[in-house]
């Protein structure tokens, strides 16, 4: 038989047996993301933290969150203010927690917010975060950063998870309102080309409803933490998003069918523990955000 005869009856037989025991390799499509970079490694939302993450091939996804500065810049950061558990004044001062209100990213100019150390002082609940200086970086300053590491580093560019932080309380206060929010970040990805692999998250159903009436082809994730249930949330946001992103400690089995009946995928929450990991996974989850991507390969 000729060579090319056996490759191709080589490639029938793994083809049928693959079929018949779909579970024997692992899904590659595994959507593994690092969350805030690698929070459990280096300082949160922050360019090394991002460029951390990319060294572990098994992270598909940087997950981030954004605030709005007083010159509507789009800031890498989970708070909407200069948090007193990890940030200190331009002097070095640590900042306290009776300064979050007058020291909101909103109400800031960037070039004021850059001046700011969130990384020196560690994080308490981390105790692996290594300590650096750093700055809370602009969204742009974080997607050439890792544009130029994958290429210089011939890694393929990964997909993004952005959280657009927004609540009712906060609106015109500490942040813009949602539906400007949401404007100021899809025509932002649209400028840098990543539009196409960047999901748009939020706890805040009136975010995702802007960014569905914007364009109802982005892909959208729900993230919650609340006891609603899963028709009660869909129910509030008024369309079913591609993702479904709960803290995982709300999943079951059962929760897990229930979100792939409807046609989303699962993508809980925030996930450390290797023995958990792999609870999920056998739950049927369709990807893990963690802190610790050092983690995965156990």
């Amino acid at each position: 038989m000729k060579r090319t005869h056996i490759y191709l009856l080589i490639g029938i037989i793994s083809s049928i047996t693959a079929c018949m025991n779909p579970k024997s390799e692992p899904d590659k499509t595994f959507d593994w993301q690092g969350h805030r970079g690698a929070r459990g490694l280096l300082p949160e939302n922050t360019v090394p933290a991002f460029l951390k993450a990319l060294e572990f091939p098994e992270i598909t996804t940087l997950e981030l969150d954004l605030a709005v500065s007083k010159d509507s810049q789009l800031v890498v950061s989970h708070e909407p203010w200069l948090s007193h558990q990890i940030c200190s004044h331009p002097d070095g001062r640590p900042v306290l927690e009776t300064e979050a209100d007058s020291l909101l990213i909103w109400q800031m100019p960037y070039d004021q917010i850059r001046q700011y150390d969130c990384g020196s002082r560690g994080n308490a609940r981390f105790p692996e975060q290594a300590s650096l200086a750093v700055h809370k970086p602009l969204l742009g300053e974080v997607l050439q950063a890792v544009q130029t590491w994958c290429l210089e580093n011939q890694r393929p560019e990964p997909a993004y998870n952005i959280e657009i932080k927004s609540m009712h309380e906060w609106d015109s206060l500490k942040t813009p309102a949602p539906d400007v929010f949401a404007a100021l970040l899809v025509d932002a990805l649209k400028k840098a080309g990543i539009l196409e692999r960047t999901c748009i998250q939020s706890f805040d159903v009136r975010a995702l409803q802007a960014v569905q009436q914007l364009d109802p082809t982005r892909i959208t994730a729900l993230l919650v933490e609340n006891e609603l249930g899963l028709e009660e949330n869909l129910r509030l946001l008024g369309f079913v998003p591609a993702i479904y992103s709960p803290y995982h400690e709300l999943l079951s089995q059962a929760v897990v069918n229930s979100i792939h009946e409807k046609g989303m995928k699962v993508i809980p929450w925030t996930v450390n523990d290797a023995g958990r990991m792999q609870e999920l996974i056998d739950m049927g989850v369709d990807g893990i955000i963690t802190d610790y991507p050092d983690r995965i390969i156990k």
